[in-house]
């Protein structure tokens, strides 16, 4: 085998690095993914814990407090799955399992960011339907569920498609 198809992918696409090399580049790429969808939730799940202690929230319905209580679970849930990552590559750093640790942290970055969706969702129900008063909450909550869909999971899916589209021609 020559050392091109030791170091790289037989196929021809792709960079040339082993499967450590790839581990790290990619571990990294995560991280930064990390960072930036880490910063929001914290920030998003800080505010959720204060509403509580606020006056207004005695004002709130029993509807509109489920709805609260359910926010933080998904806002709890998030954090856990974003964070996670970091845990799993602490707790196996130096074991020589970087492969599996990149391909487990993604699988739970992928999960907070259905989290983040759930979180982000129910959070702007809340707030219209204190806001608001009326059934238009539902509806721009909708849509904005229907853009955070397409945002973060329709456009890469798509681009996925056409580029395995591309490799195949």
């Amino acid at each position: 085998m020559s050392p091109t198809h030791e170091r790289g992918r037989e196929d021809g696409w792709g960079r040339h690095e082993t499967p450590e090399e790839r581990a790290d580049r990619r571990w990294t790429d995560l991280l930064q993914e990390l960072r930036v969808a880490q910063t929001g939730v914290q920030i998003l799940f800080g505010f959720l814990l204060a509403v509580v202690f606020q006056p207004r929230f005695a004002d709130l319905s029993d509807t509109d407090r489920t709805i609260y209580v359910v926010t933080v679970m998904f806002g709890s849930a998030t954090a856990g799955a974003l964070i996670g990552p970091v845990s799993y590559h602490r707790l196996l750093t130096g074991r020589r399992m970087k492969p599996q640790t990149v391909i487990w942290a993604s699988r739970l970055t992928v999960i907070g960011l259905i989290l983040l969706f759930c979180t982000m969702c129910s959070a702007l129900l809340l707030i219209l339907r204190v806001a608001l008063h009326n059934a238009l909450a539902l509806w721009l909550v909708g849509g904005m569920a229907l853009w955070f869909l397409i945002c973060w999971f329709v456009f890469p899916a798509r681009a996925l498609a056409r580029s395995h589209d591309r490799h195949e021609k």
